[in-house]
């Protein structure tokens, strides 16, 4: 069993690790409003810039050429936009990843202390239930560790398909439509 301490010190770890994870929380958020700010201000940047440019325009012919040149730098802003984005949420996600499994090899650690504690407490002609009580802890172990490797391959084959995307493949798709 656990001692007062023991309680009150997990208490504490536990609050300042889900303060460390609210911290966490709103620099990705501050990193996404700062973002998006970026982005639109650019945004406006541009659109006034192309709306001098279209009142310039002294053919229609001109007007299509200038509106097709639009798309290939608005395909490569994207790409880079949602890759911004995408960084920005994955590293706000790996630090509760991190913590996540740090806080479950805590709790597996003291399931095992618990189930082994019982056992040497356990009375006689009781071997059978702690036999089954250990063979369920191994068994949901076992499994919270290939849902974490799946998770943990899922992971990498999307950071490895958007890195795979360059920036230049956007445009080239651009410039195909």
């Amino acid at each position: 069993m656990m001692t007062p301490e023991q309680i009150v010190a997990s208490q504490k770890a536990n609050v300042e690790t889900l303060f460390g994870l609210t911290a966490k929380a709103f620099e990705g958020v501050e990193k996404m409003v700062e973002l998006n700010l970026s982005v639109a201000k650019a945004a406006l940047d541009e659109s006034a810039n192309n709306t001098q440019a279209a009142l310039s325009v002294k053919d229609a012919q001109e007007l299509l050429a200038m509106q097709a040149n639009l798309f290939q730098p608005l395909a490569e802003k994207t790409a880079a936009y949602g890759r911004h984005l995408y960084d920005i949420a994955s590293g706000t996600s790996s630090e509760f990843t991190k913590a996540f499994e740090a806080q479950s090899a805590a709790a597996q650690k003291q399931i095992t202390t618990l189930v082994d504690s019982a056992a040497q407490n356990a009375p006689a002609g009781s071997e059978q239930a702690v036999a089954m009580m250990k063979g369920a802890v191994t068994a949901a172990t076992s499994a919270f560790e290939s849902v974490q490797k799946a998770v943990k391959q899922a992971t990498d084959l999307a950071e490895s398909n958007l890195a795979a995307v360059s920036p230049s493949a956007a445009p080239k798709a651009a410039k195909k439509k």
